[in-house]
């Protein structure tokens, strides 16, 4: 019968599960909204490849949706996974479940790690204009950046927080009315919309400095306009589209320009360039090519010599200059006459695809390269000598990461563990309990222990434990509990967190066709069948009484068996023989357990974890 009933629980697990879920996302008991996008994974060689997280903000459409009336489950936004695909941290209802980009750690705002990102502006730009946004390691808001009003729109590409923690670099797009006599129409008008960036104050989004391609980067740089294209409106020509921006230690800027094919180092002082790699006018004696470039950013800069990393996306939508996307990082020598640069290492996209699109490069500790190439979020890890050390991508194709890192990170949530438990059986002897536990963001739970109680103010009793093995881990325990909690454990025993005592679901019992004697089934002192006698838990969550209590159930039926026999012969003889067999069951049950009677592992009432959930509630200090 205990079969029966853990089969029928699969059975309704998998129906419920089959409504909310399809083959490309996440679901999970105990965040109902939530929609998470799932990883296909695939290793190479597992042991070169280098710790971390990968965070990747998943979203469906480049530009901000409207409101919708009609339900839809979270899908978007920061998230985090682990090197297997599985879900750590989903801010997707935080934000609303809006368009976040540039998702990444940070390590120079303090000692705890922070996030940050940019939320971007709202489908009504007038009223939400985006911001650069940071938050605490235990996913609390800390700074909500804002742009100056007069440097337009809070722009995707970029929230770079500086090593020094003081300010950040962000990319910016205004645009301006202008006449076309650079392309001999004096007499015609066209808006331009140009590209730059801002350097703001990380506490006040004070603007430091300011930068726009206007009057700097002349119209024939570019690749999409020429002098017979038709003027446009407002915002204008994209001539130039800045996509990312960095700062060396000499106070110059590196920014990167898709539509001119051209990388420019930009004056710190006067805001001139002093030097374009690439494009129609390069500076540079190169050994390479590269086109539709993002992402350039300094590996190193000492005033004559840089080494520079970008993804070299080789196409757009409408025309490819080479047939395969790479990473790729180069030296530059400004020394010499001409300038050279060349190739140190290149990475190619491991599919031989192109990424039209977006994307980006990123140098990790250890030397191996991760790439997000953007579409589908197809991301790579390469060692330094170029093996292929994985790959993943998002199984839906609906989905995209603009950009993608990875990053050690430690999360420690504020809010406590989600627990959803429900029990189902159809008489006494076959009744479990199932509990659904997760913790979002939590990156260091090793073990989930699980407990009862036998009333709202009783003290909890530790039933089993298991490992976690996934962002949602499940356990079932025997009996009908009623009043559960869990217990976030690391992998030194250290209690990181607990959950809220909970109520346990349970079906309409006439329904499923229970069957017990007392209807509806009361539920168990845990401190009873779980509380009393040898009871250890194993690695595997299963107590050392398990066996004998089943089979005690399994006694205790075969003699209510027996006795609506003998009632039926009402024969006083045979009343003896059965009192004399319960007895002799009765004395060997004794002999078993020792005529030990021990209570068995238990935990301060909840008052005694008011402590650690006010430790684990409070804000972590810079």
């Amino acid at each position: 019968m205990l079969g029966f009933g853990v089969s029928l629980l699969l059975w309704l697990c998998q129906t419920v599960s089959a409504q909310y879920t399809s083959d490309d996302l996440m679901s999970f008991v105990t965040l109902p909204n939530i929609r998470a996008a799932k990883f296909d994974v695939q290793y190479h060689n597992r042991e070169r490849v280098s710790p971390g997280y990968w965070f990747v903000s998943p979203y469906l459409h480049i530009g901000p949706d409207k409101p919708s009336s009609l339900y839809e489950p979270y899908q978007i936004g920061p998230h985090i996974y682990d090197g297997e695909g599985r879900l750590i941290w989903t801010g997707s209802q935080l934000f609303d479940n809006r368009n976040v980009f540039d998702f990444k750690a940070v390590d120079s705002l303090g000692p705890e790690p922070r996030l940050s990102m940019v939320l971007q502006y709202s489908w009504d730009s007038k009223e939400d204009t985006g911001y650069g946004v940071v938050l605490t390691n235990d996913y609390k808001v800390e700074r909500k950046l804002p742009l100056r009003r007069d440097l337009g729109l809070f722009d995707i590409h970029e929230f770079k927080i500086r090593e020094d923690g003081k300010t950040a670099l962000v990319t910016i797009y205004l645009s301006h009315e202008i006449t076309l006599a650079e392309f001999g129409r004096p007499e015609e008008t066209t808006w331009l919309e140009t590209g730059g960036f801002a350097e703001i104050d990380i506490n006040t989004a004070e603007v430091i400095q300011w930068w726009d391609s206007y009057n700097h980067i002349t119209l024939s740089e570019g690749v999409h306009y020429h002098p017979n294209t038709p003027p446009e409106g407002h915002p204008g020509w994209d001539y130039v589209h800045v996509n990312s921006v960095d700062k060396n230690d000499a106070g110059d800027y590196l920014l990167s320009a898709r539509f001119t094919n051209t990388i420019y180092l930009i004056s710190g002082i006067n805001g001139d360039i002093m030097w374009r790699l690439g494009g129609k006018y390069t500076d540079f004696e190169q050994d390479f090519m590269f086109s539709k470039q993002h992402d350039a950013k300094f590996i190193e800069s000492n005033g004559t010599h840089h080494i520079i990393s970008f993804l070299n996306n080789a196409s757009d939508e409408e025309f490819n200059e080479e047939n395969i996307s790479a990473s790729l990082f180069v030296e530059l020598d400004t020394s010499v006459t001409p300038k050279t640069a060349r190739v140190l290492h290149r990475y190619n996209r491991p599919d031989q695809q192109l990424s039209r699109l977006r994307g980006n490069t990123q140098l990790l500790p250890n030397g191996n390269v991760f790439t997000c190439w953007s579409k589908e979020g197809y991301i790579s890890e390469h060692a330094a000598d170029g093996e292929i050390l994985y790959t993943a991508n998002f199984t839906s194709p609906r989905y995209s990461s603009y950009r993608g890192y990875k990053f050690e990170f430690t999360g420690r949530p504020s809010a406590p563990p989600d627990l959803v438990a429900s029990v189902l059986g159809t008489d006494e002897t076959n009744m479990v309990t199932t509990f659904w536990v997760s913790w979002n963001g939590a990156t260091d739970v090793a073990w989930w222990h699980f407990y009862a109680q036998a009333s709202e103010f009783t003290t909890p009793v530790l039933i089993g434990k298991t490992a976690r093995d996934d962002f949602e881990t499940t356990y079932t325990g025997h009996g009908y509990l009623d009043w559960v909690s869990a217990e976030a454990v690391d992998a030194n025993g250290t209690v990181l967190g607990r959950s809220e005592v909970y109520r346990s679901n349970h079906p309409d019992w006439a329904a499923v066709g229970y069957k017990g004697k007392s209807n509806p089934p009361a539920p168990i002192d845990p401190s009873i069948v779980y509380g009393v006698g040898d009871h250890k838990v194993d690695d595997a969550g299963h107590t050392s009484s398990d066996a004998i209590d089943t089979q005690t159930q399994k006694t205790i039926q075969i003699l209510g068996h027996a006795y609506d026999a003998i009632h039926n012969i009402s024969g006083f003889f045979s009343f003896l023989l059965l009192l004399g067999f319960f007895a002799a069951v009765v004395a060997g049950y004794l002999v078993l357990r020792g005529w030990r009677l021990r209570v068995y592992q238990r935990l301060p009432r909840e008052d005694a974890f008011l402590s650690e959930r006010a430790r684990l509630a409070s804000p972590h200090q810079d």
